[in-house]
């Protein structure tokens, strides 16, 4: 397994560099932005805006650095405009990401809620990522534990998953292996990176 739990040997094509940590690797892991016709930069979560991509981690310290330094002007080899909420804005936009992603999931039957269903998917080992709301209970959640070899994701909120599954909130989901699962483990990833004052790293153990 690769960084984030994704696996190493996934296809993304050609690797890019961030403009504000120098590291290089696959476009799952980064944020592309575009410069606008205003000037303005704008996120790219699904990478299909016409324009030179200019690429940051899916990390919040790196998206401020590179709006702090002016690296975007730098990059973009013009001057351009930065809102200063961009990484805020990065996080509202794959927040919507993961919550649309796990929701076509559920339209495919390949997603659950709910303690008891999810239970029981564990248990016939038809999940493959365990899902929970980061501001659940924690008693309640260490009841469920992370399917064995399989992903965790516990940094979305109630009222995220609650989109996600057509509630008004959820706490407890999991998502069967095939369709878009890899996709949202790997947006959630990003999002983890962003997500501000992330707490949801308690990975229940199988």
């Amino acid at each position: 397994m690769g960084r984030g739990g994704v696996p190493k040997d996934r296809e993304n094509g050609p690797d890019r560099k961030c403009i504000a940590t120098g590291e290089v690797q696959p476009k799952h892991g980064l944020v592309r932005f575009v410069v606008g016709p205003d000037a303005q930069i704008v996120p790219d979560i699904l990478g299909k805006l016409p324009g030179r991509g200019i690429y940051v981690a899916s990390d919040r310290a790196a998206i401020e650095m590179a709006v702090n330094k002016k690296l975007f002007s730098r990059a973009a080899k013009q001057q351009v405009t930065v809102a200063d909420d961009l990484a805020d804005e990065v996080e509202r936009q794959l927040a919507r990401r993961v919550v649309d992603l796990i929701s076509l999931q559920r339209k495919s039957g390949k997603a659950v809620a709910g303690y008891e269903k999810v239970k029981g998917w564990l248990q016939t080992e038809e999940a493959e990522v365990l899902i929970q709301a980061v501001d659940g209970s924690g008693r309640g959640k260490s009841k469920l534990s992370t399917p064995h070899y399989g992903q965790y994701i516990g940094w979305l909120t109630a009222d995220e998953l609650g989109l996600a599954f057509g509630r008004q909130t959820v706490i407890h989901g999991a998502l069967a292996s095939g369709g878009l699962t890899l996709r949202v483990v790997e947006e959630a990833q990003r999002l983890k990176g962003v997500r501000k004052n992330e707490v949801g790293n308690g990975q229940p153990k199988g």
